[in-house]
């Protein structure tokens, strides 16, 4: 079974925990990076402060950990950008996204807005999809990319970037699990966003993508196909459990993801089961249908 090449391959992108701390992507974007590296988060959660230049104003979207540094070093960019922070936003629940939502909106006098009004918190503002934001000079529209969890949402802004969220990290593909995920939204999100074109992928994790934002979308729906295969034909010798399956289709990857790669297994096996092409309860063995 022919693997799908990974654009990003051939790009140049830094590596691994070579990432700088703060980055000026485009004159309405700076990248500030969280200090929470790990195998999920990649060098981190990446914070980005958008707003016209000269305006005054910011938006923060994805604050990450409530981590000193990182308020620090954020701080420092609205400073140097002369700007405050008017909203945070936020693409969807995880903790590594969504925790200093609340206690920076409250230091920085911010709203916070998220499509979860658990996110949002009491006097926070929920996200419709769809919805064209008017915020910091410039106009952000909210984009709905459920899949990777039910709430999470893109921002696509006025330069044609779409701030992805775990949608599309900058390295490796994003993990969809269960019973949180839902492979058939993904993938339906994955073509939503590659139908606006995006000039350019800011991600939750990892670099920026701007070389070939579609050829990396692309990549995404073909490795999807490629695991749905691997797993049907895993299931051709017999039926197998989710520890099983994990064992043979991911065996090229470190073992220490393999309980993310068996919630993401869970969560495709639920869309074959849907499809009629496998049947069994997932806490057991499953088959071809």
């Amino acid at each position: 079974m022919q693997t799908p090449a990974d654009p990003r391959a051939t790009w140049d992108l830094p590596a691994p925990g070579a990432m700088p701390r703060t980055a000026d992507l485009e004159p309405l974007v700076t990248r500030v990076l969280a200090p929470n590296p790990s195998p999920m988060t990649l060098d981190g959660t990446n914070t980005y402060v958008v707003g016209a230049p000269g305006g005054g104003q910011a938006v923060l979207v994805d604050p990450g950990p409530d981590d000193p540094a990182h308020l620090a070093a954020v701080q420092a960019v609205l400073a140097a950008r002369d700007a405050r922070c008017v909203a945070v936003l936020v693409t969807h629940h995880h903790g590594d996204h969504a925790e200093a939502a609340l206690p920076w909106g409250a230091r920085l006098d911010a709203r916070v807005a998220a499509a979860d009004p658990r996110v949002a918190g009491p006097g926070g503002r929920v996200l419709a999809p769809g919805e064209l934001l008017q915020l910091a000079g410039t106009a952000i529209r909210v984009v709905p990319t459920p899949g990777h969890t039910a709430d999470h949402l893109a921002f696509r802004l006025e330069s044609g970037a779409v701030l992805a969220g775990d949608h599309v990290l900058g390295r490796g593909t994003s993990v969809v699990t269960h019973p949180e995920g839902d492979v058939l939204a993904y993938l339906e999100s994955l073509r939503r966003v590659h139908d606006l074109g995006p000039s350019a992928l800011y991600c939750g994790h990892g670099p920026e993508l701007t070389e070939d934002p579609g050829a990396v979308l692309d990549f995404y729906l073909a490795h999807r196909a490629m695991r749905e295969a691997q797993l049907l034909t895993a299931l051709a010798a017999g039926p197998r459990t989710v520890d099983e399956l994990v064992a043979t289709v991911y065996a090229e990857v470190p073992r220490e993801v393999w309980p993310a790669a068996a919630q993401s297994t869970r969560a495709t096996l639920v869309k074959l089961v849907a499809e009629s092409r496998v049947e069994g309860a997932l806490d057991g063995p499953v088959r071809l249908a």
